[in-house]
């Protein structure tokens, strides 16, 4: 039996979404309508088959509609996809684009995974987040209370980055909007300010800006100095203050691919989903009368026999690119949108490079060091995971060859860097960090050199574009879009996606999917009251 189907092969119902334990999360209902297509269904490419095309493609076919999802590359998830590489012991890896934490805010991400596993038996909990500066100092989230204003205070309290002293030091007025944050005014607040402008005008302790807040910032590859304000007040609003959910995340249990896309492309094609992946789309052309013709790339599976490109008719569109992706495609595709919203997309800007450095090791790292580690003083690393510590693949290999897999990450790397002396050095950083890997010999290396997130700089706010498009058969997907929520990261590609398929399902009249996000404001009314009094 296919995924997604049951014995009479009708589509089965998907499950409902489920907020957590956050009894405060807001709940996003979707537009009345049918629950399902009547008469002929329409057809729409989605273009992209990372999280947010996943989504959009997922909202869409349970509806009843027909959806080809087209990706460029061999395999989906985008930025969390996965391939297998042949190691020099000829043994084979999954080879990724590194680690990403599922934090337990990340409700509608969730419910996209629960497709094809409703109880996320393949997500692990990670037992602790900790943080390490090269002076000694550390902090963890393991014990420090989740419910807003505690989880702030114990962290506080517990912080050996925060004393006395420090605290007397700290600004209280410009700090007043981490205490209500509210989307979209939080970027008319403050992003014309730059992440490390705010901090500085908090005066929050030297270790702590590092430990606490670098680490927000740099989740989105991007420089503190670049980064607009707005979007870091945001993510502390997400992931500390404004949520009850806490710090600590899953991660999967196995590689990206086994572990989610096969089992949700499994899902899609129990709902009459095509997926077709290494199929580049070149140009999208608004059709006479609707709709749009898309043509993508020549090759074996898509030339028509001599060579030229193919070519499909679809009654809608989603563009669900990364930055570079949509950029290039709307530029080779001339009638799309108007010159206004053109010229917006054409703006957008890229987070600067970044190295995802993977070790085979021939010796294990210590038994106490944990699955993830940020840090930060040690040069350009800014983590270190430890695979076995979760990871099927890499626990099994571990355990058949005494050694260990080991992750090292480097953000907002000077574009002009020398690249081979940056992957150096983060392996004599891991070597500072845990000493024990110095007499470790590297039995293989594969370095990931990527630059292909979006930079949020600031004042940029206002040019990014939303889901919806001058045509309303177009929409946009993906982490790089504002939505009008307080979501960040993979959690904003998984909900622009189900925003793009509602938009489509309300046009034909279509009851879509019903979508939750943690409290757009923040939760204690004495801090709310204070922050307005201060912004007063």
């Amino acid at each position: 039996m296919r995924p997604g189907t049951d014995p009479s092969h009708r589509p089965v119902r998907p499950p409902a979404p489920r907020r957590g334990r956050d009894r405060r999360a807001r709940v996003l209902p979707a537009p009345g309508g049918r629950p399902r297509v009547t008469g002929e269904p329409p057809s729409v490419a989605v273009v992209g088959g990372g999280i947010a095309g996943l989504a959009a493609a997922t909202g869409l076919a349970e509806r009843g509609v027909r959806v080809v999802v087209y990706e460029r590359e061999g395999s989906l998830g985008g930025r969390l996809a996965g391939w297998s590489e042949e190691l020099a012991d000829g043994s084979r890896a999954t080879m990724s684009r590194g680690f990403h934490a599922f934090f337990r805010q990340y409700y509608n991400l969730r419910g996209l995974l629960r497709r094809a596993d409703p109880s996320l038996t393949r997500l692990t909990g990670l037992p602790d987040y900790p943080l390490r500066h090269s002076s000694g100092l550390a902090d963890s989230f393991a014990r420090v209370p989740r419910t807003p204003p505690w989880s702030a205070l114990g962290f506080v309290a517990r912080s050996p980055t925060f004393g006395l002293r420090d605290l007397a030091r700290m600004n209280p007025r410009a700090a007043l909007p981490l205490l209500d944050v509210r989307v979209p005014e939080v970027y008319e607040q403050l992003d014309g300010v730059s992440a490390a402008e705010l901090l500085a005008r908090i005066r929050f302790p030297e270790a702590a800006h590092h430990l606490a807040f670098e680490v927000f910032s740099r989740s989105f590859f991007a420089d503190p100095r670049e980064l607009s304000a707005a979007e870091m007040v945001l993510m502390f609003h997400i992931y500390f203050l404004g949520s009850s959910e806490g710090l600590l995340f899953d991660v999967p249990d196995e590689p990206f691919p086994q572990a989610l896309w096969e089992p949700l492309a499994g899902y899609l094609a129990g709902h009459g989903t095509e997926v077709r992946t290494g199929h580049a789309v070149e140009t999208v052309t608004p059709a006479t009368g609707g709709g749009f013709t898309v043509t993508t790339a020549p090759d074996e599976h898509t030339s028509t026999g001599n060579g030229t490109p193919g070519a499909r008719a679809f009654d809608a569109v989603v563009l669900a690119l990364d930055t570079g992706g949509l950029r290039r495609l709307v530029a080779a595709s001339p009638r799309l949108g108007d010159e206004r919203w053109r010229a917006r997309i054409a703006g957008l800007r890229t987070a600067p490079p970044f190295l995802v450095s993977r070790l085979w090791l021939d010796r294990p790292v210590a038994a106490d060091r944990p699955g993830f580690l940020g840090t930060s003083g040690y040069g350009p690393l800014d983590n270190v995971s430890v695979l076995e510590r979760w990871e099927g693949e890499a626990a099994r290999r571990a355990a058949r060859t005494g050694g260990s897999v080991v992750e090292l990450h480097a953000y907002a790397v000077d574009p002009a860097a020398d690249r081979p002396a940056v992957e150096r050095r983060l392996l004599d950083e891991l070597r500072r960090v845990y000493p024990e890997t110095a007499g470790a010999r590297v039995v293989d290396a594969r370095h990931e050199w990527r630059a292909d997130c979006p930079l949020f700089p600031v004042g940029g706010y206002a040019d990014r574009p939303t889901v919806d498009t001058p045509d309303p058969a177009l929409k946009v997907a993906g982490d790089l879009v504002r939505t009008g929520l307080p979501v960040a990261l993979m959690e904003r590609a998984a909900t622009s996606g189900f925003l793009a398929s509602n938009a489509l399902l309300e046009r034909w009249g279509v009851r879509g999917q019903t979508l939750w996000t943690v409290p757009d404001r923040g939760r204690v009314p004495a801090l709310r009251a204070l922050a307005r009094r201060g912004a007063g």
